[in-house]
C-alpha cells in the first residue's frame, strides 16, 4: 500500500511540475491566411516576381488565371485572345476601369513613364517589326510583365533580349482618361428622365 502512495505521489507531483513548466503555444495562422501565403511563394515562383510585396493579389490572381489562353488575333475569349483584348480584360476585372481596344490607342490614354519608373498595373508598349506601337502588356514588377504573345498568355522579362530590343514606352493611365471613364460609367448607369 506504501507504494502504491507513493507513486501515485510521484505522478502527480511529475504532472503538476509538467503543468507550471508547460507554455502556450504560439498561436497558429488561420486557415485563410496560410493559404494566402502560400498562393504568393507559388505565384511569385510562377511569375518571377516577388508577391509578397504586392498590394494587389488580384493582378496575381488575374494574371495566372489566363496563363496558357491561346494567342489569337482579334480573339477576346479563354480560347483565344490578343494583346489588347488581354489588357482590356485585365484592366476592367482588376482595376474596374474599361481602357479601349488597339495597344495603339491604350498608349493614347496613359502618360509616359520610364523604364526604371514603372510600376506594378502600368502599361509596357513594344514597336516590334513596326514604326508604330504593335504590342502592350502588363508591368507586375521586378522587370516581368504579363501579356498574350505569340505562344499565348505569358510573363516575360523586359530584360530579354527580344522585348528589350522593340521596347517602346511604360505607361501610366492619366487620371483625366479614369475621370472621364468613371463619369461615363455612372452616367450609364443613371435611369433615363
Amino acid at each position: 500500500m506504501k507504494k502504491i502512495t507513493i507513486a501515485i505521489a510521484l505522478f502527480l507531483s511529475v504532472l503538476a511540475a509538467q503543468a507550471q513548466t508547460k507554455t502556450v503555444p504560439a498561436q497558429q495562422p488561420s486557415e485563410a491566411e496560410e493559404q494566402e501565403s502560400l498562393a504568393k511563394d507559388y505565384l511569385s515562383q510562377i511569375m518571377g516576381v516577388a508577391v509578397s510585396a504586392t498590394s494587389n493579389m488580384k493582378l496575381f490572381h488575374f494574371v495566372y488565371d489566363w496563363i496558357g489562353t491561346p494567342y489569337r488575333f482579334g480573339g477576346s475569349s479563354r480560347r483565344g485572345i490578343d494583346c489588347s483584348a488581354f489588357t482590356k480584360e485585365l484592366y476592367s476585372q482588376v482595376f474596374n476601369t474599361t481602357i479601349r481596344r488597339s495597344s495603339r490607342d491604350i498608349f493614347s490614354m496613359v502618360s509616359p513613364v520610364s523604364k526604371d519608373d514603372l510600376k506594378e498595373g502600368d502599361l509596357v508598349f513594344f514597336k516590334i517589326h513596326s514604326r508604330s506601337i504593335s504590342h502592350v502588356g502588363i508591368y507586375l514588377g521586378n522587370n516581368r510583365f504579363a501579356h498574350a504573345s505569340s505562344k499565348g498568355v505569358a510573363v516575360s522579362s523586359l530584360d530579354d533580349a527580344y522585348y528589350s530590343r522593340f521596347f517602346y514606352k511604360g505607361g501610366r493611365m492619366l487620371e483625366s482618361f479614369k475621370n472621364e471613364l468613371s463619369a461615363s460609367a455612372v452616367a450609364k448607369e443613371e435611369p433615363a428622365n
